[in-house]
């Protein structure tokens, strides 16, 4: 099992605070991790925001959004060995528009 915990800073204040844009990148980002979406649910804060989460039978992808800053705390976890969350990471790092992405990979053991 990996999971990947990265911030995106730097990304344009709309891309951040476009919840329908966000869900739509989340299912793109599902599709780059080599996993199975099950569900996306989001909720728009006010005045700016959004945090989204995409169901994975393999686990789930999540981003926090605060536009305000430019900054997107994101994560990825896939259980199993044939997901690429790094390619997900990448994908939502270009999406957003991100000018850097600090990322830390977890190897998660169950035993």
């Amino acid at each position: 099992m990996r999971h990947l915990l990265f911030t995106l800073r730097y990304c344009p204040f709309n891309t951040l605070n476009d919840e329908a844009m966000i869900r739509d990148h989340l299912k793109i980002a599902a599709q780059q991790s080599l996993s199975t979406l099950l569900d996306i649910t989001s909720h728009k804060f006010e005045p700016q925001g959004v945090t989204a989460v995409a169901l994975l039978a393999e686990s789930h992808i999540s981003i926090h959004t605060w536009p305000e800053k430019g900054i997107a705390v994101c994560d990825i976890f896939t259980c199993g060995e044939s997901g690429a969350p790094n390619a997900a990471a990448e994908y939502l790092k270009t999406a957003l528009k991100a000018g850097i992405m600090n990322s830390e990979l977890i190897r998660r053991e169950l035993d």
